[in-house]
């Protein structure tokens, strides 16, 4: 049960890759998938937990294996949180910027499709703030997946 089957390193190094890849992986999956899921992100999510556990693991069952692979997962989480707070360089990378998707009463479908957004969305997000088309100042998809809405004065 706390035997280990390969090194404790190998732990490390293997949480170490996946966490990586997986973070590139979403990040160029794009905004929404951070943001509000659909149920077909969410069952991508599931499936790719599921997919890297072997790789994670090394098809070791032990409680040791599994406590390093979370505490690698953990500690990387950890440093890259640091490593945002401190560089806003590393903030932008890992955690994206904000996108102007509306300006002036304007949406721009253009910006939209490439951030893989519907234009239902950002209505709705129009409507939640309770701000018509003709009373949109400006609009950002933020980085988390949410829209901001700003509204003209007056």
């Amino acid at each position: 049960m706390f035997d280990l089957s390969v090194p404790w390193w190998e732990f490390v190094a293997r949480a170490a890759i996946v966490y990586l890849v997986l973070m590139v992986m979403v990040r160029i999956a794009g905004k929404r998938t951070i943001g509000q899921f659909t149920p077909f992100d969410l069952i991508v999510v599931m499936l790719l937990s599921e997919s890297v556990s072997n790789a994670l693991s090394a098809d070791d069952h032990s409680v040791t294996g599994g406590l390093i692979v979370a505490g690698t997962l953990v500690f990387l989480n950890v440093v890259f949180a640091v490593a945002s707070a401190r560089s806003r360089k590393v903030e932008q990378i890992t955690e994206g910027t904000p996108v102007l998707v509306g300006r002036d009463g304007k949406l721009f479908e253009d910006v939209l499709k490439r951030e893989r957004v519907g234009i239902g969305e950002l209505e709705k997000a129009l409507r939640e703030n309770d701000c018509e088309l003709a009373d949109l100042k400006y609009a950002f998809l933020e980085s988390d997946g949410n829209f901001s809405i700003q509204k003209k004065p007056g």
